[in-house]
């Protein structure tokens, strides 16, 4: 019998090869059924014959479950790299590429996907014998029209499995092609010299490997640059994808794109079910997706023709896996836009100071777009000093006017707080304690809704306590403010307008981002409230004032990032006003109005702080200017992360003396989930002598006792330090 070597789901760094019985042909990159200890697990075949494998050892495989590879040629060198360059077990690397039914070892049905459709029994029923259900009504009647595909029933599960029992519907399997949309489409918009330069430039790198960073202020029409580039892609029938960091960007995008396009589209983000994940693998390696619209993990989705890769927002730090497999999307989307010899597009109105360095050096083209797309100004910045003042639920009396004469006016306004829930704790008034956590070192949010109070960072919820845990007095209030909070007591100072809330909590339903959306979208007078969420590539055409109600809370860091991403963030949610036709304003409210990233910001916009901040980077040789690789511990002894990053951090200054370290060092967060955590920070200027560091530290650490009894992770080019 041959042998075999197979990459298996397992956090282990080794090879494990088995025995191909007689009769059995498989090919490298399909799937198979493989003993593991006392489990059976799924993993994929990735090379034949290997010429170190021990034959006398080796046990039979149980299956082989595909006749064709699930990963061609392109997606297994993009894989093997990923491996590689984030140091991380290949198993692990190939399976995440994979939708979850297929790690299952569920059957690839290539070419086709399911409609649900009536029966002769449904077609007959009529419309008075559903009225004690509503919901299956409402199904019965779009079905009579023609049949849905699958992936446009999200959400109807329960109402579908009803009427399966009935017998009034059925499910019938279709060709990917039947799923071709024909909307109305728009006619593309006229483009002012630097659009039309952009779109030109990215056009001519058509079938060759080309790097281009479209750097445009908000408003500047980058997505239509986007779509006039898609076109002469699609024209010779290749395929797109469109990164977007967040799930929140992916209805919008795919509305727009549909509306210029009759082409088959899709999304991809984690929301979707397994049957919908698994259709959208199936369309992109069928090549009948021709243009998909996704989060990071659409990376890997195995296209047949991939003609286009856009990343929009890339400078998000979303873009960055924070666990598990800990891959940076907009870099390897550079690798696989190489292997594939198709230009790439990183748009951003605040590029990250890597994208930027990389413009320095040569390497990406860069297409500037200096100025609104239409007529409309940019937005006024105003600073609001709160020293002083008195204020109504964090609010200036300034504000709240501003906020009541653009109401009026019949203009929406936008309120924005990166901090969800009601109150960040819950303070005892006669003794001054805070509710914290008990597994984290950190406070629990309140929420008031649900009554809760929450870790933000294990997850941990218990209910509110009647009485102080120290004193044990029940004069219990709120500390600080959420965006919970803040929607309440809008409603209480504005109670003649609507208060729309985006945040994970609300938008934590399927479907219910998209109707708050759409009722955003309307354009009649509101008041948005939100986190993070408002500040990603949302156009709300009926926004004149934004409101910053915390700037100060990002201004002090230990991280040496902090600055650039509150200079990207306040960009950002400064751009979203005056996207219409009429004059944006931006109020920051703040106690340091003199503060110099506020003023460089304001003053001079986004790129002159990015070109100083650039500067400021290579004189303390800090990233772009060294790379970095992070060692994290976990342990429920602290002692225990220590000693192991002591470990490390000896065998990295004896044999790399060219490796600078950091460490070991506690984070902000020093206990978590109740682990100490601990810290290795590792910088070289050669990318290559730090990896072969890397190689060396994983090595011996894998052989230490104490990598036994610990949690430990590597995070190469980390860009969370916290």
């Amino acid at each position: 019998m041959s042998q075999i070597r197979v990459a298996l789901p397992v956090p282990l760094y080794q090879h494990f090869d088995y025995l191909l019985p007689e009769g059995l042909q498989v090919q490298v990159g399909v799937r198979v059924l493989v003993p593991f200890g006392k489990r059976e697990l799924v993993g994929i075949v990735w090379q034949l014959n290997p010429p170190d494998a021990f034959a006398d050892k080796l046990k039979p495989i149980k299956a082989v479950l595909d006749q064709q590879p699930l990963f061609g040629e392109a997606i297994r060198q993009l894989l093997s790299f990923a491996a590689d360059y984030y140091h991380h077990p290949l198993g692990e690397v190939l399976v995440s590429a994979l939708p979850a039914l297929l790690r299952e070892g569920k059957a690839v049905l290539a070419g086709h996907g399911r409609v649900l459709q009536l029966t002769e029994q449904g077609r007959a029923l009529s419309a008075s014998e559903l009225n004690r259900a509503p919901r299956q009504l409402a199904l019965w009647q779009r079905l009579q029209q023609s049949a849905i595909r699958d992936d446009d029933l999200s959400g109807e599960s329960t109402t579908i499995k009803a009427m399966l029992d009935k017998g009034l519907v059925s499910w019938q399997t279709v060709p990917f092609t039947a799923f071709v949309p024909q909307p109305d489409r728009q006619q593309p918009l006229q483009l002012n010299p630097a659009q039309a330069l952009a779109v030109s430039a990215i056009n001519q790198a058509a079938g060759s490997f080309s790097r281009f960073l479209l750097e445009g202020v908000t408003g500047s029409g980058k997505t239509e640059v986007y779509l006039q580039a898609i076109s002469p892609v699609l024209q010779r029938g290749e395929q797109v994808l469109v990164l977007v960091p967040e799930i929140g960007l992916t209805p919008q995008t795919l509305a727009r794109f549909a509306k210029r396009f009759a082409v088959p589209l899709q999304i991809w983000h984690s929301n979707m079910t397994d049957q919908e994940r698994l259709l959208a693998w199936q369309r992109s390696a069928s090549g009948d997706a021709a243009i998909t619209i996704g989060t990071r993990s659409a990376l890997f989705l195995p296209f047949a023709r991939l003609g286009l890769l856009i990343i929009d927002e890339e400078h998000d730090a979303s873009l960055k896996q924070q666990d598990g497999f800990r891959y940076h999307a907009r870099d390897l989307a550079v690798k696989r836009a190489a292997l594939a010899k198709c230009p790439i597009v990183l748009g951003s109105a605040t590029p990250s100071l890597e994208s930027l360095y990389n413009v320095q050096k040569g390497k990406f083209a860069h297409l500037p777009l200096p100025e609104r797309a239409t007529s409309q100004q940019v937005p006024k910045i105003e600073l609001l000093d709160l020293k002083q003042q008195v204020l109504k639920h964090g609010l200036a009396d300034g504000t709240l006017a501003q906020i009541k004469q653009r109401l009026q006016r019949g203009e929406q306004v936008m309120l924005f707080l990166n901090r969800r829930g009601f109150a960040p704790a819950l303070i005892c008034h006669e003794c001054g304690w805070l509710t914290e956590c008990q597994r984290c070192a950190a406070f629990t949010t309140f929420h008031k809704q649900s009554r809760q109070l929450v870790c933000h960072h294990c997850g941990a919820c218990r209910p509110v306590p009647h009485q102080c845990g120290h004193c044990g007095s029940t004069q219990l209030a709120p500390v600080g403010q959420g965006t919970e909070q803040l929607e309440e007591q809008l409603q209480q100072l504005i109670p003649d307008f609507p208060v729309i809330r985006l945040d994970r909590d609300s938008t934590r339903r399927k479907g219910s981002l998209e109707t708050l959306l759409s009722e955003i979208q309307r354009g009649e007078p509101a008041i948005i409230v939100g986190t993070q969420m408002l500040a990603k590539g949302h156009h709300f055409p009926n926004v004149s004032l934004v409101v910053i109600v915390d700037v100060d809370s990002a201004l002090y860091s230990s991280d040496f990032r902090a600055s650039e991403q509150l200079a990207q963030l306040l960009t950002q949610v400064a751009g979203r006003a005056g996207r219409g036709d009429i004059a944006g304003t931006v109020l920051l409210q703040t106690h340091y109005p003199g503060h110099p990233l506020l003023q460089d910001v304001i003053q001079n916009g986004y790129s002159s702080f990015a070109r100083s901040a650039l500067l400021e980077r290579q004189q303390t040789r800090l990233p772009p200017y060294q790379h970095l690789a992070l060692f994290r511990t976990e342990s429920f002894d602290s002692q225990d992360g220590v000693a192991f990053l002591s470990i490390i951090q000896q065998l990295i200054a004896t044999h790399c003396p060219k490796v600078q370290y950091l460490g070991p060092l506690k984070p902000p967060l020093e206990r978590k989930a109740g682990k100490f955590r601990w810290q290795l920070q590792l910088f070289c200027q050669d990318r290559r002598l730090l990896h072969q560091a890397l190689d060396l530290a994983l090595e011996q650490s894998r052989n230490l006792p104490l990598a036994r009894k610990i949690k430990w992770q590597l995070d190469v080019d980390a860009l969370d330090l916290n």
